[in-house]
């Protein structure tokens, strides 16, 4: 079976989906913990404090913090590293120019790859987590609607589900991180969808492959899928993402969506 079971909840009625976007959905961007992770320990080394730990302990050190805080905005885990500079006798710069070097870094690595779906030569299925179409359309035809709440910044977000050809999915419900980053947080795109909808928790489920999202669903009384896919190779489990997902609280586990049929039987029951 492909769906573990980490903690009971009630299924099958569900109105509203929440779901990040990278990871969850979205391959563009695999790969960016190899930028921002060596990134953090080479500006971690520069410390006094940084020296003294050694450039492995830094790296762990960042990698440990940058996964605590995935799934939130980027700008969060600048903001760590700034006080963690500052913790360690260093002289931070401003969390936002962390943000623009991390994002200089990033687009260039998946350049190729904006560039090969905007021309057609790259398919977009291959830069999805396997099964995303039948997720979405599955929820669709469960007349649940999907939103998507993604750190990333929203342009960017609004252009990567665009080429990947996830938008009609969506329509209108596309949301991403903002320059005024206390302005939005997925914890407020969930409340939102609560109130304006006069829903209760069970109504909701969330899908998403890091720590933050999988909280946010579960403090709303929702229920979480955790998505820990192998992003480099689309296929089995990511073992560092899997243990966080249990820790964070999702109630299954499951590597991507390509036992669809068997994902919908689990979640609808009753259908």
């Amino acid at each position: 079976m492909s769906i573990e079971l980490c903690k009971e909840g009630r299924l099958g009625h569900f109105k509203y989906a929440v779901l990040d976007f990278d990871g969850t959905i979205s391959l563009v961007r695999e790969g960016w913990q190899q930028i921002m992770v060596p990134y953090f320990a080479d500006e971690l080394m520069r410390t006094p404090g940084g020296k003294e730990m050694g450039y492995d302990a830094c790296y762990l050190h960042a990698r440990e913090f940058i996964t605590l805080l995935t799934g939130k905005q980027t700008i969060y885990q600048c903001i760590h590293l700034n006080e963690e500079i500052t913790r360690l006798g260093g002289t931070p710069l401003d969390p936002q120019a962390y943000k623009d070097e991390y994002h200089e870094r990033l687009l260039r690595r998946i350049d190729d790859r904006l560039k090969g779906l905007e021309d057609g030569s790259i398919d977009p299925e291959t830069l999805t987590v396997p099964g995303s179409y039948d997720l979405l359309q599955m929820l669709l035809d469960h007349h649940v609607t999907p939103f998507c709440a993604s750190g990333t910044d929203e342009p960017y977000v609004l252009n990567e589900a665009r080429l990947i050809r996830v938008t009609p999915y969506f329509g209108k419900h596309i949301y991403g991180a903002q320059r005024d980053y206390k302005t939005f947080s997925k914890a407020m795109v969930i409340e939102r969808i609560i109130r304006e909808n006069h829903l209760s928790g069970e109504e909701l489920i969330g899908f998403g492959d890091g720590y933050v999202e999988i909280e946010n669903v579960r403090d709303a009384g929702g229920y979480a899928v955790g998505v820990a896919t192998n992003e480099a190779e689309r296929q089995g489990i990511d073992e560092w993402k899997r243990e966080r997902l249990i820790r964070a609280g999702a109630n299954i586990i499951i590597p991507d969506y390509r036992n669809i049929n068997e994902l919908e039987a689990f979640l609808f029951p009753n259908a």
